[in-house]
């Protein structure tokens, strides 16, 4: 394992016992399932790939990160925590009233979101819009977005992928956080968006297929997406919905769930046994 990668995974273990604190174990409801699925690919953006100012969420030179699946803002926060763009003992007011973070996210109260998602199926039209705008103003900054599988079911995903190819948006790289499950249960049973793959390639993207959770895959995909010219990148991620909650691992009742206390204390112990391996 490489220093680089090494930094990285513990990045995205921390993400995840900042996921776990923020819900808590006292009965509190939130996105556990899809935060955790994509701690890796945000941890992969944060930290190896986006070019970004945490002292100034507004530099002009940043690339830009959507998360269009907005209910798992938790990772993103999680991150940018870590990262300075707000103090840490903020993530434990998620969701409370006045808090600077929101259930879902909201680009007037925390500094580094670029726009309010979550109203699913509109993160890749917006994402595509600053693209644009980066190209129209001769930028050679990129758009990263990550989209959940279960959110490739509205349509305005597939009218936002058929105008990025047919615009040569190639500064935009879209990530489908695949973990195989939606809100309420197996995707393939409520939704088969199968083959996904050759989807986006026929809609005219250049698609790369990752494992989710590895690392090293992960930035071989997002470092090879910057040499594709004149058409825009998809990067599908397999992924494991609750990743590293043992308890909550391909459990769609964690989607959007609470932990008891005991569940609670097993899903920061289980983080911080892996944390305290890379010390």
């Amino acid at each position: 394992m490489t220093a680089d990668v090494k930094k990285i995974q513990q990045m995205a273990d921390r993400i995840r016992r900042n996921i776990v604190g923020m819900i808590g174990g006292e009965g509190q409801v939130g996105h556990l399932g899809g935060s955790c699925s994509c701690a890796d690919i945000v941890a992969a953006l944060y930290i190896h790939k986006m070019k970004q100012n945490p002292n100034d969420p507004k530099w002009e030179s940043r690339d830009k990160f959507l998360m269009s699946k907005g209910h798992s803002c938790l990772a993103q926060y999680a991150v940018m925590a870590e990262l300075g763009y707000f103090p840490k003992n903020n993530l434990s007011t998620l969701k409370s009233l006045g808090s600077m973070l929101q259930g879902h996210p909201d680009i007037n109260k925390t500094p580094g979101i670029e726009a309010n998602t979550g109203s699913l199926g509109q993160g890749l039209s917006i994402a595509n819009g600053m693209a644009l705008a980066m190209r129209l103003d001769g930028k050679d900054n990129k758009v990263y977005c990550i989209l959940g599988d279960g959110e490739l079911t509205e349509g305005q995903i597939w009218e936002a992928a058929m105008a990025a190819a047919h615009h040569k948006i190639d500064n935009i790289v879209a990530i489908v956080d695949r973990n195989g499950f939606s809100a309420t249960g197996v995707m393939k049973e409520r939704f088969d968006i199968d083959p996904l793959p050759d989807k986006w390639s026929a809609f005219g993207w250049h698609v790369m297929e990752v494992d989710g959770h590895d690392i090293g895959e992960i930035i071989k995909a997002l470092d090879a997406a910057d040499g594709i010219k004149g058409k825009p990148t998809v990067i599908i991620a397999h992924t494991i919905k609750g990743k590293g909650i043992s308890f909550a691992e391909n459990v769609a009742g964690f989607h959007n769930g609470a932990m008891t206390k005991e569940q609670y204390a097993q899903a920061l112990r289980e983080c911080d046994e892996r944390i305290a391996q890379y010390d």
